[in-house]
Order: structure tokens, then C-alpha cells, then sequence
């Protein structure tokens, strides 16, 4: 449910609100937009009747979401949420991006790479330290040597960094060294996992399920908003379908549709999206195109020889052209990257 405040609603008669709406049984969260506060009550109560509520001084208007999703929705949150990151946006007006190799290799590969974003403005550096690999046998990343490095390469470069959380036990251990903690694909339902990420004072971008609908990535997105931490973006990097020639299939509508359903911001991955790096600049132009909030893209100088996903990381040459061209795209839709 949802109630819409007056404009001119007091303090006292919203905290009177409040206090109504908790002895019903009903979880309160509050926000407050630039014109009026707007109050989610959540919980199940099919026949509870809504004039309880909109007989109250200060309320304008109560009517109930039909979305199983409750604080993830654009009724209970009207404006986009911008993420704010020490001087990074993600949300706002500007395409945040967010790029590095797949995988932390060595001290000197991280460097490298943390030049290379920066250089061509990226304002996020992103490297796994523990790596999910469908192969038991394949690389599983340097742990926390490896967010060490990244760490200490994104200093070195004004930088943020990203990095995949893959179990609860791994959130302290990565707290002192991440801006913003990744949930992958295969974590997007691992609820206890998210459940503790929300429970956090960093941001989370959760990235959705190889198989998940819309519906179900946004219900994700609700363990987290409920459990406390508000900050929060997703991550369309593509479903699987039964193409053979791609990866995956990037799933490029996710991108309006989440803008209409929900006020949370939404990047696009189009290097695990299609898998193969002729395919991420014309992905990677077209999620700008579509109103995608950010890019996450894989880089390596060395692909060849890369420890992991070789074959979808851009070269520096032709990541930094993909950069110039995004900007024009960028510009092209009122927005800047």
C-alpha cells in the first residue's frame, strides 16, 4: 500500500501516520521526493480497509500496489534514484562507466588496466578477486590478494572499484577493500546472501539471473531495499534462450521496461552478454541508446592468454574507440558519459 502525503503535510501528522500504519501490523518505510513524502506500507493484509488511513490529516491519497515488488516499484518511488559514490553518480544524468578485466591476475595486469579506464573516463574499476567458474578445474581468482590490488590500483587512479561478493562469510573480509559489492548471475536468488548484502552501508548491483524474469530480478532487488540498504542497481547481462551463436542473448528491452516499473537504476553488460568481442561495441552502443544508466565491459591486453573470459574482453585500442563512440550516443539522447 501505498499514501501519498499532502505538500503541505507536517511532520507530526506524517510521524502520526507512521504510528497508525505500525499498529495495523504494516512495515513502514518512508521517502521523501522533492515535492511531497510518500510512505510504502508493506505487508499482507487482503481486506485491511484503506480509509483507515486516508482519513488522516496530511494524507492526499492511498491506493494498494499490485506488485508483489514494494519498495523496488516506481509507485512507491516516483523519481529515479540516483546512487551517489563519493563524486560518482549512478542514476543520474550522466552513463556511468564501469569496466576492467574479468579476473585480478597480478599486480602489474590490474595497473595497466586501472590506466586504461581511467584514461578513457571511466570512473569505476571492476576485477574479480573470487570467481564462480562453472569448471572446478578453471581459475578462481587470487581472493584477498587480488582485492588488495585492485584496491590499491584504483587509488592510484581515482577510482571506485567493484568486485563479485560470493558468500556471506565474504563481506567483511571484502568490506575494506570495495565501493560496491557485485552479486552475479548465479547469486541473483541466493536470498541469504542478499538478504546480509542489505544489511550493508554500501551499494549493491545486482545482476540478473541467467534465467530469471523481470519480475523475479526486482523481487531480488526487494530483499535487499527491505532489509535496509537503499542503494541499490541492476544489471541486465543477458538470459539464456536457445541461440547458440551468442553467449547469451542480451536482453536490451530489460532496460525501458525496468525505467517504467521501477525507480532503481539499470546498467548494461554486454561483454557477458554475448560472449564474443565483435559484439560488445555494437551491445554496448545500443544499451546507451536504450536508456541504460552505466556499461559494465570487460578489458585485457592480452586476451590470448587472459585466465578467464579471453574471449569477450576488448583490447585498450578498442575500448578506448568505444568509449569516444558512446560519448556521441550519449550526447546524441541528452544525457553525457
Amino acid at each position: 500500500m501505498v499514501i501519498i502525503l499532502e505538500k503541505n503535510a507536517t511532520e507530526g501528522q506524517i510521524e502520526d501516520v507512521i504510528r497508525h500504519l505500525e499498529s495495523y501490523g504494516f512495515q513502514v518505510h518512508k521517502s521523501t521526493g522533492v515535492e511531497r513524502t510518500i510512505i510504502g506500507a508493506i505487508g499482507v493484509q487482503p481486506n485491511f480497509d484503506t480509509r483507515k488511513i486516508s482519513i488522516l490529516d496530511g494524507v492526499s491519497e492511498v491506493y494498494r500496489i499490485t506488485t508483489p515488488y514494494k519498495l523496488a516499484s516506481r509507485s512507491f518511488h516516483e523519481e529515479n534514484t540516483v546512487i551517489k559514490i563519493k563524486d560518482v553518480e549512478i542514476g543520474g544524468n550522466k552513463v556511468v562507466l564501469i569496466a576492467g578485466p574479468c579476473s585480478i591476475e597480478n599486480e602489474d595486469q590490474i595497473f595497466r588496466m586501472a590506466k586504461v579506464v581511467k584514461d578513457a573516463g571511466g570512473r569505476i574499476l571492476r576485477g574479480g578477486a573470487f570467481k564462480p567458474r562453472t569448471s572446478p578445474y578453471s581459475f578462481q581468482g587470487l581472493g584477498e590478494e587480488g582485492l588488495k590490488l585492485i584496491r590499491a590500483a584504483a587509488d592510484e587512479n581515482d577510482m571506485l572499484v567493484i568486485s563479485e561478493v560470493m558468500q556471506i562469510d565474504h563481506i567483511e573480509l571484502m568490506e575494506p577493500f570495495v565501493d560496491i559489492y557485485q552479486v552475479g548471475a548465479r547469486n541473483m536468488q541466493n536470498f541469504s546472501l542478499i538478504k546480509e548484502l542489505g544489511k550493508t552501508t554500501k551499494p549493491v548491483m545486482l545482476k540478473r539471473g541467467i534465467a530469471a524474469t523481470i519480475e523475479e530480478w526486482l523481487m531480488s532487488a526487494e530483499y535487499i531495499l527491505s532489509s535496509g540498504n537503499r542503494d541499490v542497481f541492476l544489471c541486465e547481462r543477458g538470459i539464456r534462450t536457445f541461440e547458440q551463436y551468442t553467449r547469451n542473448t542480451f536482453d536490451l528491452s530489460a532496460i525501458p521496461v525496468v525505467h517504467k516499473k521501477s525507480h532503481l537504476p539499470i546498467i548494461g553488460d554486454p561483454s557477458h552478454a554475448t560472449g564474443l568481442r565483435d559484439q560488445v561495441p555494437p551491445m554496448a552502443r545500443a544499451a546507451v541508446a536504450a536508456g541504460a544508466d552505466g556499461l559494465m565491459i570487460e578489458i585485457h591486453d592480452d586476451p590470448e592468454n587472459a585466465l578467464s573470459d579471453g574471449p569477450q574482453a576488448l583490447l585498450p585500442s578498442s575500448f578506448t574507440k568505444l568509449v569516444d563512440e558512446l560519448r556521441l550516443i550519449a550526447r546524441a539522447i541528452g544525457r553525457e558519459l
